[in-house]
């Protein structure tokens, strides 16, 4: 396993914090998050979609949703049945 897959979300939020110079609780004022919930949220745990983009957007971060499998883009597929 690479360095890069190696890394959680909660690594890209610590490592983002770090280099703003913020602590835990500073983190939290600025997102409007409790200082646990940032620890849950670097620990790797369980956090809602909100609690990241809230985190997200007070550390500057993008968040992208991506796809991580192919669709079949020459595959049709009928409505009316015609083709079965």
């Amino acid at each position: 396993m690479g360095e890069a897959e190696q890394h959680g979300f909660g690594d890209i939020i610590r490592e983002a914090r770090k280099k703003q110079g913020w602590s835990q609780v500073e983190l939290g004022e600025k997102s409007g998050l409790s200082r646990p919930t940032i620890a849950r949220v670097e620990a790797n745990k369980d956090v809602t979609t909100g609690t990241i983009a809230k985190v997200a957007q007070a550390l500057g971060l993008k968040l992208e949703l991506k796809r991580s499998y192919a669709q079949p883009s020459d595959r049709k597929e009928s409505v009316d049945g015609d083709g079965l």
